[in-house]
């Protein structure tokens, strides 16, 4: 069975962008990994703008949707009651919507590892104490 990998805003960005500090490891992660990823639009919305802001074309990152790499079917408006409870208990860190759906996903897909360079993802819990498997720098 196919692991489940659900990605992050920071390997992305940091796979598409040769001159990000952790391009080599994001890249040497990607290698590893067998696509579908799964993410949600607003990692997409992260990733498309700090990757422009970096002088790269944030096309790139809407094409790997596009040809079947990653997987956005996520939908805020069936979890928006999920991700609010989530957002409020993290109100203090804040949580990025982002993060928010992320940790949400993770719900959804129990048998699942974070792809992310977020130490956020360290702290936060998925149904409410149980902690979120990663793939993180160390």
């Amino acid at each position: 069975m196919k692991e489940v990998v659900l990605l992050d805003t920071g390997p992305l960005v940091a796979w598409l962008c040769d001159t990000d500090q952790w391009h080599e490891w994001s890249a040497e992660q990607f290698g590893k990994l067998e696509p579908v990823l799964i993410t949600c639009e607003a990692v997409l919305t992260e990733a498309c703008f700090l990757y422009a802001r970096a002088g790269g074309d944030p096309a790139k990152i809407i094409a790997t949707v596009r040809r079947g790499f990653l997987d956005a079917t996520f939908t805020l408006a069936s979890e928006a009651a999920s991700i609010e409870l989530l957002m409020q208990r993290y109100a203090d860190t804040p949580m990025s919507l982002a993060d928010a759906c992320l940790v949400r996903l993770s719900e959804v897909h129990k048998d699942c590892r974070v792809l992310t360079l977020d130490k956020h993802f360290k702290h936060y819990r998925r149904f409410g104490r149980s902690v979120i498997p990663l793939i993180s720098p160390p």
